[in-house]
């Protein structure tokens, strides 16, 4: 199937009379003719459900269908995309392990790393995405058990050259981990580049509603665990919790990752995704390809409208032909923009820039971004506030930046909108 069709019928097939729509499960239990039959799906000998902290049919289908967008070979849904990054993360690495991503990151992310991870003894080295290759080597060390990235970096839109950080990753023997939240598979699907698994925060644009809040972790089921047998010993070495069961002998390469992560993570830590909130995502990939060309046309002429106003200092936005990654982004992305999503600094002082948020009347303030109404926010001051000036600086979050989020309206409105706020914002 091509993609388009895939958002509307992969991971998910109705019976003869059956809905035509995935069906909510909305409970947390199920019902077993024998003690015998429930004991062998909790040993795992048996595919089945026996309680929605672990899986339910609901999630597993939006799951399947993110995974055949994305080409991988098994996928789980999470409560968010913060669960998302740790859990896939989390999954592979303990106390003792090392950690390389790159600085260009979303600021919870960056927290999620530098904090609190070293607080769980995983020791985390973050490297600038730019440097060569030979030198991102140096920062591999034995014990170094993932590599982590961001196709298109929040809020400073940074490309990730994702054959570079794989080759880094091969270095290492260690799988890559890459954050495609931004473009979504209609535009990159690193899978292809060389990645091993991918995430992304659903709650954006493949909801790209605000109506629900989730994550997903997918696997390309290409990683060798037991090519590095005793580095993954959690996959290839007996499960004392599942009576010496080997995952990766039991479910494969292409699904040992995922049913170690529901099995270990999610029912010990919890945090999947609630079956509503995944039937609303669901719903809402089946419109994906549509909105995100909208997107794409209307933050292009945005972008290209604030580049040539004098009141603008500069704009981070690739499908611009003068942005530095401009030719990456053409490389990677099926369209340059790779979503609608646009920072740029204001030739001021930081009052400018709160003055020109203040005077927004079709774009608003929200702590939120790839949804269909245009969002504006203030990274320095909220989803970055917790950094330090080096580390803002280092994620390329200036005083004046601002990140909008354009959504589907009619461009006329926008550009209007954006004249109207920086007239006053430098009145």
């Amino acid at each position: 199937m091509e993609f388009s069709t895939k958002c509307l019928q992969a991971g998910y097939e109705p019976g003869n009379g059956g809905p035509r729509q995935i069906p909510i499960y909305q409970n947390t239990t199920w019902y077993f003719d024998s003690a015998e039959h429930q004991a062998k799906i909790f040993n795992l000998e048996e595919a089945g459900y026996f309680y929605s902290r672990l899986s339910n049919p609901t999630c597993d289908a939006v799951a399947a269908r993110l995974a055949a967008l994305e080409g991988g070979a098994a996928a789980v849904l999470t409560s968010s995309g913060q669960a998302a990054s740790f859990y896939s993360v989390f999954n592979i690495c303990q106390a003792g392990d090392h950690l390389i991503c790159a600085h260009q990151v979303y600021g919870g992310t960056y927290n999620l790393f530098a904090v609190t991870l070293p607080k769980m003894g995983i020791e985390v080295s973050f490297v600038d995405a730019d440097a060569p290759l030979e030198e991102l080597k140096k920062e591999i060390r034995p014990n170094t058990k993932a590599i982590f990235g961001e196709t298109l970096s929040n809020p400073s839109l940074k490309v990730l050259d994702i054959e570079k950080f794989a080759a880094l990753a091969d270095a290492a023997g260690a799988p890559l981990i890459v954050d495609n939240t931004f473009p979504t598979p209609f535009n990159c699907r690193p899978i292809e580049h060389g990645a091993d698994i991918v995430v992304h925060s659903t709650t954006k644009y493949l909801d790209g509603h605000g109506a629900q809040l989730g994550g997903v972790i997918i696997d390309s089921g290409k990683f060798d665990w037991a090519a590095q047998g005793d580095k993954y010993a959690g996959l290839t070495q007996p499960d004392p919790s599942y009576h010496g069961l080997v995952f990766t002998d039991h479910f494969g390469q292409e699904a040992a990752y995922v049913y170690k992560l529901v099995t270990w993570l999610f029912r010990d830590l919890g945090a999947p995704s609630s079956p509503q909130n995944a039937f609303i995502l669901g719903m809402n990939i089946e419109s994906l390809p549509v909105r995100i060309e909208r997107h794409i046309e209307n933050a292009q002429a945005v972008a290209e409208w604030l580049d040539a106003d004098s009141r603008i200092a500069s704009v981070n936005y690739s499908g611009l032909e003068g942005d530095d990654q401009h030719v990456l982004a053409s490389k990677y992305f099926d369209h340059a923009g790779g979503c609608g999503v646009i920072s740029f600094e204001l030739s001021g002082e930081y009052d400018n820039a709160v003055r020109f948020l203040d005077g927004l009347k079709v774009a608003r303030i929200a702590t939120h971004v790839a949804d269909a109404r245009t969002c504006v926010l203030h990274p320095a001051s909220t989803t970055h506030r917790q950094l330090s000036d080096a580390q803002r600086a280092e994620a390329g979050v200036a005083p004046t930046l601002v990140r909008i989020s354009v959504g589907i309206e009619d461009v006329r409105d926008l550009i209007a909108d954006l004249d109207q706020a920086l007239e006053g914002a430098f009145s």
